[in-house]
């Protein structure tokens, strides 16, 4: 098993994530999965000057980190994944990959007419992916919503039926 965890926050590699979230897995490698930040440079060299000390850190797509994760490139490495998006971990858990717990953190606020359910202070969950965190829960992943490692762990269906 590759991935130790997963973390969907929408600012990717931050402060709280670099500073207490990656020191808290302890992992050989951060992955962030996100094609925006993947093909912009700016944004990858200030997340790159904000490495985890002792770990490797990749910013990559969806399509890479996919393909690295068919082809096996992480099986020997511990790996902490971070995406802005339930999606990107039920994909990975369909091409066989187990994810022991997931972390909804930090994500957009809606604004206007969405639709869903405030999660905690700085969490909400979209109508639309639902589903996609039943799947999650069902395939034997923990998914918990916590924004600081020292916040109490709640459970996702603390919000959502499952």
């Amino acid at each position: 098993m590759s991935i130790k965890a997963g973390r969907i926050d929408y600012r990717l590699l931050h402060g709280i994530v670099q500073g207490y979230w990656c020191p808290t897995y302890a992992t050989q490698r951060t992955m962030i999965i996100d094609d925006a930040t993947a093909h912009d440079e700016v944004r990858k060299g200030a997340m790159r000057m904000s490495k985890p000390s002792g770990q490797a850190l990749s910013i990559i797509d969806h399509e890479t980190a996919y393909a690295n994760f068919k082809a096996g490139k992480y099986d020997g490495h511990t790996v902490f994944v971070i995406a802005r998006d339930p999606q990107t971990f039920l994909d990975l858990i369909e091409m066989g990959q187990k994810i022991p717990v997931l972390t909804l953190g930090l994500t957009e606020l809606p604004t206007g007419e969405a639709d869903g359910v405030q999660a905690g202070r700085r969490a909400f969950i979209k109508t639309e992916d639902m589903d996609t965190y039943r799947k999650i829960a069902a395939a034997g992943t923990t998914v918990e919503v916590r924004y600081m490692t020292t916040d109490k762990a709640v459970p996702i269906s603390e919000y959502i039926s499952m």
